[in-house]
């Protein structure tokens, strides 16, 4: 089993579209920018002995970019997470 990367927190788990926040800024609103670092490993919330990599992001806001991560749990189930 693949360790959990450490220094992520859940911000949101939810529907593809449904509004999320991360820092005021709703990442379905706004472009994703890939960053380079690897994916992280986070456990799913309500399943916590599933592992699920995540892609990281910049989100395009006003001011400094939003580093993020995001993927899908399961078919239209997206989690996001922001550096703790």
């Amino acid at each position: 089993m693949k360790s959990i990367t450490p220094g992520w927190r859940l911000v949101f788990i939810g529907l593809e579209g449904e509004p999320v926040s991360l820092h005021g800024h709703d990442p379905w609103k706004r472009e994703w920018n890939p960053c380079s670092e690897d994916a992280v490993v986070v456990a799913h919330p309500s399943y916590p002995s599933q592992r699920h990599e995540m892609s990281v992001y910049k989100l395009a806001a006003p001011g400094e970019p939003i580093r993020f991560a995001a993927g899908e749990f399961s078919n239209g189930v997206w989690g996001f997470f922001v550096p703790a």
